[in-house]
């Protein structure tokens, strides 16, 4: 089941890269462990990436200043 979207604009540069780094890691466990045993719900990984790229979206439009 997708979490609701976080807001990503409230949130400061440093706690954009602490979240980035957990849904990475996140991601990698949830991946291996998907290959080894099937989860229930393989559509999650997808919404996983999603959010990781919203994550790396938002730290790449503060870099350029948007």
């Amino acid at each position: 089941m997708p979490k609701a979207k976080l807001d990503l604009k409230g949130l400061s540069d440093q706690d954009l890269k602490d979240k980035l780094s957990e849904e990475s890691l996140r991601l990698k466990k949830v991946s291996f462990s998907h290959a080894v045993t099937p989860i229930e719900n393989p559509m999650s990984i997808r919404f996983m990436r999603r959010e990781i790229a919203r994550i790396q979206t938002e730290i790449r439009r503060r870099e350029l200043g948007f």
